[in-house]
């Protein structure tokens, strides 16, 4: 009876530190939501070096079903790509001001993954956001 409880106290103690953790960043992305006029019209390194505390992991683009060969926006997720369909995740969804080609998006997915490297901070570092939002 002991272990049970032990064993439970221990999954409750996770879990909660889990949810602050989540909790946590979301609240600090919604910081840079709530002041996107600061990086409406600026490259995303701007935003991306205002981000002391964290930085993506992985990046998606989103494609438009009628520009097929345009990517007009990405999703930015702050978890490792194995976790990234878990429920609750936070995103950072980003429009971009000019439309990327997807033959050249589609070169960094393939080459890295999705995962969000050095390569693809500067590829897309110079890309100028249209619009910031934060959901999960």
């Amino acid at each position: 009876m002991k272990h049970i409880l032990k064993f439970t106290v221990l999954i409750i103690i996770i879990f909660s530190n889990r949810m602050n953790a989540q909790l946590d960043t979301l609240n600090y992305l919604k910081t840079f939501e709530a002041n996107k006029t600061l990086y409406i019209g600026k490259p995303l390194s701007f935003l991306l070096n205002n981000m002391a505390q964290i930085q993506p992991k992985t990046i998606w683009s989103l494609p438009n079903f009628k520009t097929k060969n345009l990517n007009f926006s990405s999703e930015f997720k702050f978890v490792n790509k194995e976790n990234s369909f878990k429920k609750n995740n936070i995103f950072l969804y980003i429009v971009w001001d000019e439309p990327i080609p997807m033959s050249q998006v589609e070169y960094y997915e393939k080459k890295n993954h999705f995962n969000f490297t050095d390569e693809e901070r500067s590829f897309y570092g110079n890309k100028i956001i249209k619009n910031i939002q934060v959901y999960r």
